[in-house]
C-alpha cells in the first residue's frame, strides 16, 4: 500500500509541476529534462508514469486544465438563483479575482489552444471538449433564464454562449500585452452592459 501511495504521489508531482512549467514557459519549450529538474525525479520515474511528453500534455489538459475550468466557469452556472446575477458573478467577478500573475500569464487553457490547438488533433479534441462542456452549461443556463423570464426570449442561446466564452478568453489573452488593468476594467464594463442588454 505504501508503494502505491508513493507511486501516486510521484505521478501527481509530475502532473502538478508540469502544469506550472507549461503555463509559465509554454508546452513546446518545456522538455522532459526541465520537468525532471523541477521535480527532482529521475527520467525512469517519468517514463514509469507517462510514455512521453505528449501523453503528459493530454493528462495536464484533462486533469488540471479541465478541472480548473469546470470549478471556476462551469460549475457556478448550475447554481440556483437569478440567471443574470449568475452570469455576472461567473464572468465579471472571476476576472476581478485573478491574481496579478494570472493576469500577466493569461488563461492556461487559452495558452494551450494558441500553442497547440492547430497542430495536434489529440490536443485539439481534448481542449474542444472543455469548450463544449462550458458552452453546454451556458446554453442550459440561458434557457433557464428564458423560462423564468429573466432572459430576452429573442436571443440565441448558442450564439450568446459562444460570445461569452470567446470574449472572456479573448480578454485573458489581450491582457498579457498590458502592464495594468485598464483594459480589463473596460472589458468588464462592456460585458456588464451586454449582460444587462440580454435581460428580459
Amino acid at each position: 500500500m505504501l508503494q502505491k501511495q508513493k507511486s501516486e504521489f510521484t505521478k501527481e508531482l509530475i502532473l502538478n509541476e508540469s502544469f506550472k512549467l507549461f503555463y509559465k514557459d509554454g508546452f513546446k519549450a518545456t522538455s522532459v529534462d526541465k520537468i525532471m529538474v523541477k521535480t527532482q525525479l529521475t527520467k525512469g520515474a517519468f517514463y514509469h508514469h507517462y510514455k512521453n511528453k505528449k501523453e503528459l500534455g493530454l493528462a495536464v489538459i484533462k486533469l488540471k486544465i479541465q478541472q480548473r475550468v469546470y470549478d471556476a466557469m462551469i460549475s457556478p452556472l448550475y447554481n440556483s438563483g437569478n440567471v443574470i446575477e449568475i452570469l455576472k458573478s461567473t464572468f465579471i467577478d472571476r476576472i476581478k479575482s485573478f491574481p496579478i500573475q494570472e493576469k500577466q500569464s493569461g488563461c492556461p487553457m487559452n495558452n494551450f489552444i494558441n500553442e497547440l490547438g492547430d497542430t495536434e488533433k489529440v490536443y485539439q479534441i481534448a481542449l474542444k471538449n472543455i469548450i463544449e462542456e462550458w458552452k453546454s452549461a451556458l446554453i442550459q443556463l440561458i434557457e433557464r433564464g428564458k423560462k423564468d423570464n429573466s432572459i430576452n426570449q429573442s436571443i440565441s442561446n448558442k450564439s450568446t454562449a459562444i460570445y461569452l466564452i470567446s470574449s472572456f478568453e479573448g480578454i485573458r489573452g489581450i491582457r498579457k500585452l498590458y502592464d495594468n488593468d485598464e483594459i480589463l476594467d473596460q472589458f468588464m464594463l462592456g460585458l456588464s452592459t451586454y449582460i444587462n442588454h440580454i435581460k428580459a
